[in-house]
């Protein structure tokens, strides 16, 4: 009983020896880490994310590859998709699916495609996209029964302006503002009766509001010039687009139309090479002749446009005259075009045109040694010289519309006011600065 007693109180002794002893170490390990400076942080690890797949044309490709290319001149479908694991068989049927959609027929060279492939040995394609334009693309679904569709992108139109003033010539003063070859015949045809743009000279100044066409951000094309300035030798010639019902037109501030019933060249911003002459040395006959016609220099396949409104009264084929299109515009009017190397789509005895529609192409057939266009002028069934006979105008504002031009007239005015001369590059006219120019603030 004695010996169990002493040993109890032993090893309460020494479990409390023990307990006094751990406690004692702890604080002093808490007090000496106190003491020391602080260490440094370990730095935490970012936990890497694998970045989502792209969708491309609408397209989850999170189990695809992606392969860009362009189609190279002469190469198919069934070339393009041959190592892609795409059989013949199945090529053949794509195309008979696609026909009502987009022919694969029409894909062509320099044009950008899209595969998409399974990540396999056999890299089998499960869809090509196809870009026949800016706006367009086609889908060709490779798997199972087959699919095509059609999608079109959307087309923002952004208002823009640009300014400045002419050192060497128009074309360039332009280009380097930031705008276009587009842009410079559209105000090269504005102006083209009221400026003899041969004349334009150092100092004078120009500006121009017209539509943008933006798909993802990349502009893809120009729509018609809004408006337009020029000053030359300190006279202000405004051309202010407005419409009265039927096509725009352009009016100065005086709201007289600055265009002619007829344009002045049927080539755009093109080169005059023979004028019309009583006396011409003929270049194949070898002789004088009379040369009743204007000559335009210009590329193979350049479009040629009607000068007016009309009917066609000749579409056809002489070994002289070549490729014709001859018009009739009134009963005082009648133009030809000659040595085209093909015509437009539905010329023929009858068909109406309008002014500046594509009626053919420039070409050498007939009588000719290289690529031009005859162009060919009537008056009360007299032939005269297009460029010197005194043409009518189009009509004026009407009454009727005056109100509405002139308040469109002054915000013009304010809008082409603000705009800086000394710009390089193109100048997004804001909302704001549209409201502005509406209050004529």
């Amino acid at each position: 009983m004695f010996k169990r007693s002493i040993s109890l109180a032993t090893l309460i002794a020494i479990s409390m020896l023990v307990f006094f002893t751990v406690v004692q170490n702890l604080t002093f390990e808490k007090a000496s880490a106190q003491s020391k400076p602080n260490a440094p942080a370990q730095p935490v690890q970012p936990t890497k994310v694998k970045a989502p797949a792209p969708i491309v044309y609408g397209i989850p490709t999170d189990s695809l590859e992606i392969v860009e290319a362009t189609v190279k001149r002469g190469e198919n479908l069934s070339e393009i998709l041959d190592e892609y694991n795409i059989s013949l068989t199945t090529i053949s049927e794509l195309a008979k699916k696609s026909r009502e959609v987009f022919n694969v027929r029409r894909i062509s060279a320099n044009r950008n495609y899209t595969i998409l492939h399974l990540p396999d040995s056999g890299k089998t394609a499960q869809y090509f996209i196809y870009e026949p334009s800016e706006t367009e693309y086609v889908i060709y679904d490779l798997r199972g029964d087959l699919n095509v569709i059609l999608e079109k992108r959307k087309v923002d139109t952004v208002e823009r302006a640009v300014a400045g003033i002419i050192q060497n010539s128009l074309f360039d003063a332009l280009i380097e503002a930031g705008g276009s070859a587009q842009l410079v015949n559209h105000f090269a045809d504005i102006y083209a009766w009221r400026l003899d743009l041969n004349r334009i000279q150092p100092g004078d100044k120009f500006k121009l509001i017209y539509d943008e066409h933006v798909v993802n951000g990349e502009t893809i094309g120009f729509g018609k010039i809004k408006s337009a300035y020029f000053e030359h030798e300190g006279k202000e010639i405004y051309a202010i687009g407005f419409s009265e019902g039927k096509s725009m037109g352009y009016y100065d501030q005086d709201g007289k139309s600055l265009k002619r019933a007829f344009l002045r060249e049927p080539l755009e911003y093109s080169r005059v090479s023979s004028r019309f002459s009583k006396n011409r040395f003929h270049p194949v006959q070898k002789r004088y002749k009379a040369h009743l016609g204007t000559d335009f220099a210009a590329r193979q396949g350049t479009p040629i446009r009607t000068v007016g409104d009309g009917v066609v009264l000749e579409a056809k084929y002489t070994s002289g005259n070549g490729y014709y299109v001859k018009i009739k515009h009134n009963k005082t009017y009648t133009t030809q075009y000659l040595h085209m190397s093909r015509f437009a789509k539905g010329m023929r005895p009858g068909k109406r045109v309008v002014q500046g529609q594509t009626i053919g192409y420039v070409g050498s057939t007939g009588l000719a040694t290289g690529p031009h266009l005859c162009y060919r002028f009537w008056k009360n069934g007299r032939q005269v010289d297009a460029l010197r006979v005194k043409l009518p105008s189009a009509n004026p504002i009407s009454k009727k519309n005056m109100d509405e031009f002139e308040e469109l007239k002054e915000a013009t005015i304010n809008q082409m006011q603000a705009l800086d001369l000394n710009g390089t590059k193109p100048q997004e006219l804001l909302a704001s600065d549209k409201q502005e120019a509406q209050k004529g603030a």
